[in-house]
């Protein structure tokens, strides 16, 4: 089941308290940018982000699953429906997440 732009909308919607969010669709799924820096994946109407160790403290008792089949696992965020939950979340793993990579 691919993600809805709805959904994708949604969330979008919920995180645009923070500063440099965007998102771009792959495959029928899509990844979340947080200053130009992949911090989410949104799969089967899933929010996924990378378990960086912010996240896992953020998200004590997370589950974690991959976001298509022969992934590595992220962690699901479930607290969708909270703005300020999810900005925090974000602020949170920010410095830990990679930055992009130089095109050539």
């Amino acid at each position: 089941m691919a993600t809805s732009k709805e959904y994708i909308q949604y969330l979008l919607d919920q995180l645009s308290g923070l500063e440099g969010i965007s998102s771009r669709s792959m495959m029928g799924e899509y990844i979340i940018y947080y200053k130009e820096r992949i911090a989410a994946y949104v799969c089967d109407e899933r929010l996924l982000v990378k378990p960086v160790e912010a996240a896992k403290a953020y998200i004590p008792d997370g589950v974690f699953e991959p976001p298509y089949e022969g992934a590595k696992d992220m962690l699901l965020v479930e607290n969708v429906d909270n703005p300020e939950y999810l900005k925090g979340l974000f602020e949170a793993i920010y410095e830990e997440l990679p930055p992009p990579k130089k095109k050539k």
